[in-house]
C-alpha cells in the first residue's frame, strides 16, 4: 500500500466520520443535543456491596481517558464537578471486590449506581490504556497483562524490569543486579517499546549493558501488550509495548503524600522515595523523588560479586489543570544512575575476582575490596531527562490529545583504571516525539481513532572510543483504529503507515585513533543514509460464549526497522563482550502475528489459555565470523568479532494460567503459569536453526491467603504467599560458532508476607511488606543473563558469574494526607 493512498484512507474515514455525527443517545432517554464544552451538570453516584447493599466507602472511582478520580465518602457517595461532557468509560474499584466498568454519557445527569459483587479475582474487568482509548482488557483481541500496585509493591526488585519479571511471556536480560532489559515472548531489545505514561521512552534501547530509565518506585502499574497489535506507536513495538503508569489523579480537594523505605539483605540495598500529589479546584500536581545504593551482591558460588553495585538518584512529576474541557499538564522525569560493570576475571588458582590498578598491574580483590559502596572501573553513568506536555482537549462530541517530549539521554562508560574519570564511551541522544490523537465520535457503535506519531533524534560520540557513528534519524506514523460491539463480540481492527530515515556520519581516525577529516585517515564508519517504510495493520476479536467463557483471537502485521548497531557499529560491545560490526544493507524486519485466547471465570477457578504463532521475514540477529581454515575472528584486542546479518525465522508458544481459589474459601489461591516459545530459523543447519537467547520454559506455582479484616484486629489486607518457580534447561540454542551455551535446569522458592496497620477510625497507618526471593541460596544462571558469558573460573571450572543468591527484602509504606 503507497503512503498515499494510506493517508487519503484515513483522511476519508476522518471524513465520513464528521459527516455521519449522530447525537448521543443515552438509554433509555431520547437523544442528547450537541454539546458545548461548558462544565456539565455534576456526576454523582454511589457505591455499595451487592450482597449487602451496604455503602462501600473509600471505594475509587476513575474516568482514565480524563484522568480525574474520586473516593467515595462515609455513605458510599461519590462526586465530580468538573468532568467534560460525553461518553467515557468510568472504572469503580474497592478492595476484595470485583471492578465494575462501564460506559458512562456524564451530561446525563442521573445519580450513578455501582454494585460491586465481593470476589478475589479481577480477571476481565481490568481497564487498560496501551490500546486505543481505555477499554476492559476482557473486550480487547490483543493479548494483554496488567502488574497493578499490589503485586508491585509485594515484589522484592532491584529494578523496573525485574519487578514486572514473573509476568508469564515476559522475561528479562540481565547483567547484574541493575540492567534488566525486557523480553517479551522471545523478542526484546528494539523490538519492545517503553513507554513512560503512554509515551515512548528513548534511550539506547540496542545496548543490553544498561537497562530502562524508568524510576521502580513511580509505577503504580504496568501495562504488557504482547505482539504487534498496538498500532499507536510504530516501528519497534514488533514484540509488544510495555506501559509503565504512574498513579491515579488525587480527587479534587486533597493533598495526599507518601514515603516509601525499602532495605535487602544480599546486596546491602537501600531504597527511599518521597511522593506528593494534591489537586485543589482542579489546579493538580504531582511529585516524586528517589533514591537507592547497593554494594556487590552475592551468590553461594562466586561469593561476591566484584564491581556489581549501582546508586541511583531519580525525580519525576507534573503540574496542570483539569477542567470540563480536559486537561493539561507539564510533565519532567530525570533518571540518573551509575553502575560497576561486571568483567568477572579471576585468578586461576585461588579463584578469587581480580582488578587493574592504576598503574596497570593486576591484583587480587581482597575482602576490603568488597566494602561500602564505591563502584570501580570499569563503570557506566546514565542520566535520562524529558520534558514534556500531556493535553487532552474535550471539544463538543470529539477529542483531542496530544503528547509531545523532549529527551536527552547521556550514557557514559569509564573504562580507563589509569583514569578514573575518562569517559572511554560517550552517548549524547537528543530525541523531540510526538504523537497526536483524535478520537471520533461514536457512529453506530463504532470507536474510532485517527492520528500521527513520530520523532526526530540525533546522536554524537563524545567520547575517546567508538562504537556506532553519529547520526540522525528521522521517524514519523499515520494510523486509524476502531472498536465496535455486536451483543456479545466485541471487534477491533486498524491500520498504520511508517517511514524511518536514518543517516549516519563518515568518521576517519588517525594512528593515535583521533578523529581526522574525511579521506585523511583510516575509515572507522562509512557514512550511508538508509530509508524503511512499511504498513502495519491488525484485526481481532472477543466473543462472550457466556457470563464465563471467552475466546479470543487477534492477526497483526508487525514492522522494525534496524537500528544504529545493527546498521552501521564497528567496534568493542563490552555489554556482549564481543567486537561487533554492522551491516547498512539490512532489510526491515517484519512480521505476521496470529493469536488465540481462551478464558473460564467461575467462583471456584479461572483459567486463562493464549497461543501465539509469529513469522518475521528478515530476522536481524550477530553471529560470529570465521577465518578461512574455520578459527574464530578475533579484533586486534583479542575479542571475537560478530556481524549483523538476517534470515527468516518463525516463533511459537503461549502462556496458561490457572487460579484455584475455592468458593467460599475467598482467603485461599493457588496460582498456576506456565510459559514456552519455540524459536527457529528456517532452511539453516544443525547449530544454526535456533533463535539465539530465547527464554526457557517456565513453570510458577503460588499458594496465597489474603485476608481483608483480621478480626477485631488493626491489621488489613493481610497476606502471606510462597511461590515455587521452576524454569526448565534450555537446551534449544544458537551453538554455532559457540554464540551460546545451554543453561541447566533450576527452582527456586519465594517467600512473602504483609499488612496495612489502622488507627481506631479505620484510618491506614502504615503498610509493611517482607519478602525472601531465593529462599534456599540455590546457586543459577538464568539463560538470559549476560554475566553467563563472562570469564571462567579456572579454580572451580564453571563459565560466567551466577546470579544472585537469597535476599530477604523488608518495605515500609507510611501514607500522608494533609488539609
Amino acid at each position: 500500500m503507497s503512503r498515499p493512498l494510506l493517508t487519503t484512507g484515513l483522511l476519508l474515514l476522518a471524513a465520513h466520520a464528521l459527516a455521519q455525527t449522530a447525537p448521543v443517545v443515552p438509554a433509555p432517554a431520547a437523544a442528547v443535543p450537541a454539546r458545548s464544552t461548558r462544565a456539565a451538570t455534576p456526576v454523582t453516584g454511589r457505591v455499595t456491596d451487592a450482597t449487602t447493599g451496604q455503602a462501600l466507602p473509600g471505594a475509587t472511582v476513575v474516568f482514565p481517558d480524563l484522568k480525574q478520580a474520586t473516593a467515595t465518602d462515609a455513605e458510599g457517595n461519590f462526586r465530580f464537578a468538573n468532568l467534560p461532557r460525553g461518553r467515557f468509560l468510568m472504572q469503580v474499584r474497592f478492595v476484595g471486590y470485583t471492578t465494575v466498568v462501564r460506559t458512562v454519557d456524564t451530561s446525563a445527569g442521573a445519580a450513578l449506581e455501582a454494585a460491586l459483587t465481593p470476589a478475589e479475582t479481577e480477571i476481565g474487568q481490568v481497564v487498560v490504556t496501551g490500546v486505543s482509548a481505555s477499554t476492559e482488557m476482557r473486550r480487547s483481541p490483543v493479548p494483554t497483562s496488567v502488574v497493578d500496585q499490589t503485586r508491585l509493591r509485594q515484589a522484592a526488585a532491584t529494578n523496573a524490569v525485574d519487578a514486572l519479571a514473573h509476568t508469564p511471556g515476559l522475561n528479562q536480560i540481565t547483567t547484574g543486579a541493575a540492567i534488566s532489559k525486557p523480553v517479551i515472548r522471545g523478542l526484546g531489545a528494539n523490538r519492545v517499546i517503553t513507554l513512560n505514561n503512554g509515551s515512548k521512552q528513548e534511550g539506547q534501547q540496542w545496548g543490553d549493558e544498561h537497562g530502562i530509565e524508568i524510576d521502580e518506585y513511580s509505577i503504580d502499574r504496568a501495562e504488557i501488550i504482547k505482539g504487534p497489535g498496538s498500532l499507536l506507536y510504530g516501528s519497534d513495538g514488533l514484540a509488544g509495548v510495555i506501559n509503565f503508569l504512574a498513579p491515579d489523579p488525587v480527587e479534587d480537594g486533597r493533598v495526599l503524600g507518601s514515603v516509601t523505605a525499602n532495605y535487602q539483605t544480599n546486596n546491602y540495598q537501600q531504597g527511599y522515595s518521597l511522593w506528593n500529589a494534591g489537586n485543589l479546584g482542579g489546579f493538580n500536581w504531582q511529585v516524586r523523588g528517589s533514591g537507592k545504593v547497593a554494594a556487590d551482591y552475592r551468590n553461594p558460588y562466586d561469593g561476591r560479586v566484584y564491581n556489581s553495585g549501582f546508586r541511583e538518584l531519580n525525580g519525576s512529576g507534573y503540574v496542570g489543570l483539569n477542567k470540563s474541557w480536559g486537561y493539561s499538564h507539564l510533565t519532567v522525569s530525570s533518571f540518573n544512575q551509575i553502575l560497576g560493570l561486571i568483567e568477572g576475571e579471576r585468578d586461576s588458582t585461588s579463584g578469587r575476582f581480580t582488578r587493574v590498578s592504576g598503574l596497570g598491574e593486576t591484583q587480587l580483590v581482597t575482602g576490603s575490596g568488597f566494602s561500602g559502596y564505591g563502584l570501580d572501573v570499569p563503570r557506566q553513568r546514565i542520566n535520562h531527562l524529558r520534558v514534556g506536555t500531556d493535553n487532552n482537549f474535550v471539544l463538543g462530541q470529539h477529542r483531542v490529545t496530544l503528547n509531545v517530549n523532549w529527551q536527552q539521554n547521556l550514557r557514559r562508560e569509564f573504562g580507563n583504571p589509569a583514569d578514573y574519570y575518562e569517559k572511554s564511551l560517550f552517548f549524547q541522544l537528543r530525541t523531540v516525539d510526538y504523537a497526536l490523537r483524535w478520537y471520533l465520535p461514536e457512529i453506530q457503535g463504532w470507536n474510532t481513532t485517527v492520528g500521527a506519531s513520530g520523532m526526530v533524534q540525533e546522536n554524537q560520540n563524545k567520547g575517546v572510543e567508538f562504537l556506532i557513528p553519529a547520526y540522525r534519524l528521522w521517524d514519523g506514523g499515520l494510523f486509524g483504529v476502531t472498536r465496535k460491539s455486536f451483543g456479545k463480540l466485541d471487534v477491533s481492527g486498524g491500520l498504520r503507515y511508517d517511514l524511518r530515515r536514518i543517516t549516519a556520519d563518515a568518521l576517519y581516525l588517525n594512528d593515535e585513533e583521533q578523529p581526522v577529516p574525511t579521506g585523511q585517515g583510516e575509515e572507522k564508519f562509512p557514512g550511508f543514509r538508509s530509508t524503511f517504510r512499511n504498513v502495519s495493520g491488525s484485526v481481532g476479536g472477543a466473543y462472550n460464549l457466556s457470563e464465563q467463557w471467552l475466546i479470543k483471537a487477534n492477526a497483526a502485521r508487525g514492522f522494525r526497522a534496524p537500528n544504529i548497531a545493527e546498521l552501521g557499529s564497528n567496534g568493542i560491545h563490552e555489554g556482549t563482550v564481543r567486537y561487533e560490526i554492522g551491516e547498512p544493507g539490512l532489510k526491515a524486519e517484519t512480521s505476521f502475528q496470529l493469536d488465540g485466547g481462551l478464558s473460564f471465570i467461575s467462583d471456584h477457578v479461572s483459567l486463562s489459555a493464549d497461543v501465539f504463532r509469529n513469522r518475521i521475514n528478515n530476522y536481524i540477529f550477530p553471529r560470529a565470523l570465521t577465518t578461512p581454515t574455520g578459527q574464530d575472528s578475533v579484533s586486534a584486542e583479542g575479542d571475537r568479532v560478530f556481524r549483523y546479518g538476517q534470515g527468516d525465522a518463525r516463533l511459537a508458544g503461549g502462556e496458561v494460567s490457572l487460579d484455584i481459589h475455592p468458593h467460599p474459601l475467598d482467603w485461599l489461591h493457588f496460582e498456576n503459569s506456565f510459559s514456552m516459545v519455540r524459536a527457529v530459523q528456517l532452511e539453516q543447519p544443525a547449530g544454526q536453526r535456533h533463535l539465539p537467547f530465547i527464554p526457557a520454559d517456565r513453570l510458577q506455582s503460588e499458594l496465597r491467603v489474603n485476608f481483608r479484616k483480621v478480626g477485631t484486629s488493626r491489621l488489613r489486607n493481610l497476606y502471606a504467599r510462597t511461590t515455587l518457580e521452576h524454569n526448565f534447561r534450555q537446551n534449544r540454542i544458537f551453538s554455532a560458532f559457540d554464540t551460546e551455551t545451554a543453561t541447566p535446569g533450576y527452582t527456586l522458592v519465594h517467600a512473602g508476607l504483609g499488612t496495612d496497620v489502622v488507627s481506631a477510625k479505620d484510618r491506614t497507618l502504615f503498610s509493611v511488606f517482607l519478602a525472601a526471593n531465593n529462599l534456599f541460596d540455590v546457586a543459577y544462571q538464568n539463560h538470559l543473563s549476560r554475566l553467563k558469558y563472562t570469564a571462567v573460573n579456572y579454580a572451580t571450572g564453571r563459565a560466567g558469574v551466577f546470579n544472585m543468591g537469597r535476599t530477604l527484602s523488608v518495605k515500609l509504606i507510611v501514607p500522608l494526607s494533609f488539609k
